[in-house]
């Protein structure tokens, strides 16, 4: 018996009548792979995937979709880098007196 959720035959359905060796089919199932992953947002590695979704997203479409992608991240690190310096100047202000 064939288990349900392997990858060749979880779109079998969606993809009748493609050739299963195409490119355009392939990337196509892994559209619906990504649009059906249900993942929970709540948990570090829900959130990992989430990011890992957006990054290969911004890869595959290129161009100024790509740099835009790279400067919001940019953003973030900065906010982030902003917020610890921040943290470390008041726990050194209130250690020193």
């Amino acid at each position: 018996m064939v288990a349900p959720d392997r990858d060749e035959d979880r779109f079998r359905e969606d993809l009748v009548g493609l050739d299963p060796d195409d490119p355009e089919a392939r990337a196509f199932a892994e559209h619906l792979d990504r649009l059906e992953r249900v993942r929970p947002s709540y948990t570090v590695e829900g959130y990992l995937g989430g990011v890992r979704d957006f990054a290969e997203s911004a890869n595959r479409l290129g161009g100024h979709y790509r740099l835009t992608a790279m400067i919001l991240v940019l953003l973030i690190l900065v906010g982030v880098l902003v917020a610890v310096w921040d943290s470390l100047g008041f726990i050194l202000f209130a250690l020193a007196g």
